[in-house]
């Protein structure tokens, strides 16, 4: 597969792997802001990705900004459509304990490329198969 991106400012910089085998690439910010403590902030990359048709852009956050800051990618991940041909913007959240400051160039999330399956068919029904789950959720399999 060949990954297309379009610049829409000089200064944006291509998604990079940071090292060989990486799930996700580094997403850099081309916008200079802060995130207030408790606020959230959209942030622009200055890039059109061009997917192609079967696959989408999974945007996730970076776990040191996670750990260290609280920093993290508030609809995570935000999903980019292989249709979609606009920015790519980042909607980071501080849970940290201090406004976060953003410079242009740092890296500010990271983004995973996935195949996308859909079913052939959808259709509704009355009856709800069995299975040795049934019902159980959120805890049911114990702590």
């Amino acid at each position: 597969m060949i990954l297309k991106f379009r610049k829409l400012v000089p200064e944006a910089a291509l998604p990079a792997y940071a090292h060989p085998g990486d799930a996700g690439m580094d997403l850099r910010s081309v916008d200079e802001l802060v995130v207030p403590k408790g606020g959230r902030a959209l942030v622009h990359t200055g890039l059109v990705m061009m997917l192609p048709p079967g696959y989408e852009a999974q945007v996730r956050p970076r776990s040191g900004l996670a750990l260290k800051r609280g920093i993290t990618v508030l609809n995570t991940p935000g999903t980019i459509d292989a249709g979609y041909r606009g920015e790519v913007g980042v909607i980071l959240a501080n849970f940290g304990e201090s406004d976060f400051a953003i410079a242009k160039g740092d890296k500010i999330a990271q983004v995973v490329i996935a195949p996308v399956t859909q079913p052939d068919e959808i259709v509704e029904t009355r009856e709800t198969d069995e299975t040795d789950r049934g019902e159980g959720g959120f805890g049911s399999t114990g702590v």
